[in-house]
């Protein structure tokens, strides 16, 4: 699964850039989105689930294992 990930952060890299609909201002989309604004704002929906995927696939699962117990405050309570 991480390699489908990682896979799919570099094509998100690559269609990030759109160089297709770089100088077409008269599309609209639903009547008053532009064309590219529409597919910008597609392209930051799928980088959220795309964030979403990596954490829960790729993020390191021992990170952290060796913290049981909280630090202790210094004196007085704060830190």
């Amino acid at each position: 699964m991480k390699r489908l990930v990682y896979g799919l952060i570099i094509l998100l890299a690559v269609l990030h850039h759109d160089w297709w609909w770089w100088d077409d201002s008269e599309t609209l989309l639903l009547g008053f989105v532009p064309i590219g604004l529409a597919y910008h704002a597609a392209v930051s929906l799928t980088a959220a689930l795309l964030w979403a995927l990596a954490v829960k696939y790729c993020w390191p699962t021992d990170l952290g294992a060796d913290d049981k117990t909280p630090a202790a405050l210094p004196e007085g309570g704060r830190s």
